[in-house]
């Protein structure tokens, strides 16, 4: 194993998502690719979208950057190739992405359980479905489906 993409979405669970996915690139001696999906969350607040859509899609890139940037302090240097920040679906975008970089993994967390995710599916889900490579899918212990 070379190189394996850590899907992250800075939720309590995505250090646990990361630290999977050290222990495992430890073991094999890979290479981690850190991505974090941005799309427009449906409780953004009314005044936001006064703003022209690219501006808003900026702020929320650089908030995403910056949080896996954080995410990504406690990687050892050795283990880490890279981190990007992409806009669109995130199931879409981690099944692109891992195609675009030729991964040989891809780490998610394996579920989210809002309302969103029992009413359309969970990403973890539509990964494992839609990827032409394998899914790890970590899950939290304590965390019920």
């Amino acid at each position: 194993m070379e190189r394996i993409l850590v899907a992250l979405d800075h939720t309590p669970r995505s250090k646990e998502v990361l630290a999977a996915a050290i222990d495992l690139a430890r073991r094999t001696n890979a290479k981690l690719r850190l991505l974090r999906c941005v799309g427009l969350p449906p409780e953004l607040p009314a005044n936001v979208w006064a703003l022209p859509p690219a501006q808003v899609t900026e702020q929320l890139m650089q908030i995403a950057k910056k949080e896996l940037e954080q995410d990504s302090a406690g990687i050892p240097p050795e283990l880490f190739e890279a981190s990007t920040v992409h806009v669109g679906v995130p199931w879409d975008t981690i099944c692109t992405v891992a195609k675009e970089d030729d991964v040989d993994l891809i780490v998610i967390g394996s579920h989210g359980y809002d309302i969103l995710d029992r009413i359309v599916g969970t990403t973890a889900a539509k990964v494992v479905n839609h990827a032409d490579r394998s899914v790890l899918v970590v899950r939290i212990k304590g965390v019920k489906p």
